[in-house]
């Protein structure tokens, strides 16, 4: 499946291209996690969609958001959380390299052949916890709830995991899934998430390389658009200071870590950039 140069053909290229990164990363003397199966997981096609962007100061994202979210789940495990759904996987390697319980159930879910793909790659290590693969198609609402309904069978304390995925929905989308994670089951949901700024200024320097898969949702006030839903945020994670307090962040973007850490209003007329992960919890719409 893998090409040796081009852009993103589609979003499971995506996966390609986080695992890359998450390649770089654990090269690194200070790297803030490592993922050992990370270069084999992006193999020759994430590697170029790397080599092919036009953007210098790619990769902080993807890098920041990977060691936040490592965080919020070790906290969510501590909290009796007794299994993790990960919708729309893609080629994360969690299972295999975080601390965790070893009787923790951990599903991932994601279409049939990158679920396929993965299998493949991975069929001689060993996870860490109690891993499930499974092959759905998660914008059929139909094969999502019975998916969820399997998955949540005798669960008392789920998380969902969507790391890397809203913003390839639209808002209905969104909203659809939002209401499908309405489940008593279901005590936490995480994911990354930016505003409208965000997602114009990505997609407009990335346009030849995501011209086949753009980011869509990015409403102006994210943390309002879930609150509506019946989410709320209980922790919340700005991904520009963090990824300033790693060092992550290109010192031309440094600025933008005065921002506070939820959207500000509108200053001139515009909203600034915020980019964040969060970890919700149903409060009911």
């Amino acid at each position: 499946m893998d090409r040796t140069a081009g852009p993103i053909s589609n979003v499971s290229d995506t996966a390609r291209w986080v695992a890359a990164y998450r390649a770089i990363e654990s090269a690194r003397t200070d790297a803030l996690f490592h993922d050992p199966l990370a270069e084999r997981l992006a193999g020759e096609t994430g590697k170029a969609i790397v080599a092919n962007e036009n953007n210098a100061m790619a990769g902080w994202p993807l890098i920041t958001r990977t060691k936040v979210i490592d965080d919020l789940i070790a906290e969510t495990l501590t909290e009796g959380c007794d299994l993790v759904i990960n919708m729309a996987a893609g080629l994360d390697a969690r299972p295999y390299r975080l601390d965790l319980p070893a009787d923790l159930r951990w599903i991932e879910a994601d279409f049939p052949d990158l679920i396929a793909e993965k299998n493949r790659l991975l069929e001689d290590e060993t996870p860490r916890c109690v891993l499930t693969r499974a092959a759905v198609d998660l914008a059929d609402p139909a094969a999502r709830d019975e998916f969820l309904n399997e998955a949540l069978a005798g669960v008392k304390k789920a998380l969902v995991l969507t790391e890397g995925l809203v913003y390839y929905l639209s808002e209905d989308e969104v909203s659809g899934l939002a209401a499908a994670l309405a489940r008593p089951e279901i005590h936490w949901w995480i994911m990354d998430v930016n505003n409208k700024p965000v997602v114009d200024r990505f997609n407009r320097v990335n346009k030849n390389l995501l011209e086949n898969s753009p980011w869509k949702f990015g409403p102006l006030e994210p943390l309002r658009f879930f609150a509506d839903a019946g989410w709320t945020a209980d922790e919340v994670v700005g991904l520009f200071r963090m990824a300033a307090r790693f060092r992550r962040l290109p010192p031309l973007m440094w600025p933008l870590t005065m921002a506070p850490v939820g959207p500000r209003r509108p200053i001139g007329g515009k909203r600034l950039p915020w980019y964040a992960a969060v970890r919700l919890t149903y409060t009911g719409a």
